[in-house]
Formats: structure tokens, sequence, C-alpha cells
């Protein structure tokens, strides 16, 4: 499928998602049948999210060396399934939040907040509980929340246009209440080895159409995105044994280290810590401004791009900035001390 070709189905998500609509698929209807029965048959294999794995619990503080006197940590808040919880690794230090959090700390030069709420298995319509969850807290308000969600919208076959919905009521939320919100989209189906051609295509292409839409949802309601590609993309499908973990199906401790290398420069950009002129569009890097919908079509083919709200209207609707960031290589955080 051709970027303007997915555009135009994101955008029919998107619409349908903004107003009420219910009966745009991804995929033909025998296709998706077909989807789902294969990606049941990988689910048994590899025991995914919702089986009930261990995930290594990373919540407190990142970056003491930072300390100073009278200053808070900035506040960091995961939300979203078992990548976001980064089930599939043993030492917290593995998980995307803590790989986060000491990114964000070394840049910032400020100790950093770590609380993840993210559950594995979960879907969009959990995110209604999981927003609630941090809004209800009483800790303040976090200064970013990082989602990443979609992979179980589509195994579980979820109508994209609720799913679409679901994400976009869940960042209006965290907005209003005044955090900034990155969106890690739906990553890259189609590279899950026990899924088989020609599903592994029909995989791939329902990842990115959602990945698209969610784009789309999220930039409207003032959130930025980053495409997740690299999750289980191309990375993963040329080297399966050294980032897929041990159950062939969630990232090893490598894998996510590659997503949150592609997430914290978003991250930094979005709390105003970026280099300034970097906020530039590059036109080496085939940067610029673009509608909404073929900005988010075109981050969907490539994982690491950023789609953030730019120009309020303009002769095809909604615009947005397209960037694709330079990613530094994030190690293993170090252990969080438990916030007091």
């Amino acid at each position: 499928m051709t970027s303007m070709s997915r555009a135009r189905v994101a955008r029919r998500i998107a619409a349908g998602a903004a107003y009420g609509g219910g009966g745009v698929g991804l995929v033909g209807a025998a296709a998706v049948g077909l989807l789902v029965a294969e990606m049941q048959l990988a689910r048994r294999h590899v025991a995914n999210g919702s089986s009930g794995g261990r995930v290594p619990v990373a919540d407190g503080v990142y970056g003491h060396a930072y300390d100073v006197p009278g200053e808070p940590p900035l506040r960091l808040t995961m939300l979203g399934d078992s990548t976001a919880a980064g089930q599939g690794v043993h030492r917290a230090g593995q998980t995307p939040g803590a790989l986060l959090a000491s990114g964000l700390a070394a840049v910032a030069e400020r100790p950093v907040e770590l609380r993840n709420v993210a559950l594995p298995g979960a879907r969009s319509d959990d995110l209604e509980r999981q927003v609630g969850l941090v809004l209800s807290s009483p800790h303040p308000v976090p200064d970013i929340c990082v989602i990443m969600v979609g992979a179980n919208d589509v195994t579980h076959r979820m109508p994209p246009t609720q799913s679409v919905r679901c994400l976009a009521a869940a960042v209006r939320r965290l907005r209003t209440a005044g955090a900034e919100v990155v969106v890690g989209t739906c990553p890259d189906l189609g590279t899950i080895e026990p899924v088989q051609q020609p599903l592994r295509w029909l995989a791939r292409r329902a990842s990115r159409q959602l990945a698209a839409a969610q784009t789309i949802g999220v930039v409207e309601q003032g959130g930025r995105t980053v495409s997740l590609g690299d999750l289980l993309g191309p990375e993963f499908e040329a080297n399966p044994r050294e980032l897929f973990g041990p159950d062939n199906y969630h990232p090893s401790a490598e894998g996510y280290a590659t997503a949150a290398m592609a997430v914290l420069p978003t991250v930094c950009a979005a709390l105003g810590l970026w280099p300034a002129e970097e906020e530039r569009p590059d036109v080496f890097r085939r940067e610029g401004f673009l509608p909404v919908a073929r900005a988010a079509a075109e981050a969907a083919d490539e994982a690491g791009t950023e789609v953030t709200a730019a120009m309020p209207t303009g002769p095809r609707g909604p615009w947005a900035l397209l960037k694709r960031r330079r990613r530094r290589r994030v190690q293993e955080a170090e252990p969080a001390r438990p916030s007091v």
C-alpha cells in the first residue's frame, strides 16, 4: 500500500473515531479472520502479554546525581500494554520506562520520577482506566506521559475507529490536565516469527494502517507520536535472536533499548529540552510540514519518525511537522531509588 493510500484509510478511520463511526476496517473481513486465527496460534506459541509473565517493577527516582535541594524531579508516567510495561526482560533497568527516565535525567540534568501503570495484554479501551489511575493519584500531574499501545487492538479485532477514539480520549484527558503526551504507535506485527506468509504481510498492513490513524487522532489532541515499527520491525526481522526476547514475541533488552532510543528525543523535545537548532525541519532528512494524514502515513513507513501538530489548518485540513530525529544510544538504566 502506498503512503497516499494509507493516508486516505487513516483519514477515514480517524474521522470515524471523531464522529462516532465504527465500520472502517483495516483489511478485508476474510483476511482479518485468517489473520486473527494465525495470531491466536502465535499467542499460544509465545504466551502473549496477558499470560502472566513477570514484569520488573521499575517505579522510582532516576538520576540522583542531579539532585538539587528544593527542586522536585521531573515526573514521567508510562501507560499502555506489555511493551510499555517492559514484559520480556528480567531487570527493571532494562524496561523502556527505566531507560527513558534515565535518559531524560541525563538530558535535563535533573532527577526523574517514574511511575508505570501499563498493563500487559491491554488494549486501547483500557487507557480510560489507566488515565483514571494517573489523574486520581495524590501525586502531582506528570510532566510527561508516554503511551505505547495498539498491538493487542489488532490481534483482538478491536475496530480501528474504536481504538483511535479510546487513544484520542486518553490523550485529551492528559493534555487537559497539563501533561505532555508522547505516543509510540502500533508496532509492526508482521515480523513475529510464528506468523507465516501471507499473513505476515496482512499483519504489517493492519499495523501500519492503525499506526497512521493513531497519529492523526493523537496530533489532533495536542500530543506527539513516534513510529515504533522498529519495536517489532525491520531490525527485529533481521536479528530476531538478538532483538526478540525468549518468547519470540516481546522485545529483549536490546529491543527495548532500540525503542527507547527512538522515543527519547521526542520526550525531550516535548519538554523543551532538545537543542533549538534541531527543532527546525531539515530538508536533507526529508523533514517538513505536511497535511497530518500524509505525515501520519509517512511516519508509519519509517520507524523513529515523529509527528507533532503544526499549523491548525491548511488547504487540506490540519497540518503537522514530520521530524526524523537523530537517535542517541540509551544504556541500561541505573537502579531506581524508591520514592518517599
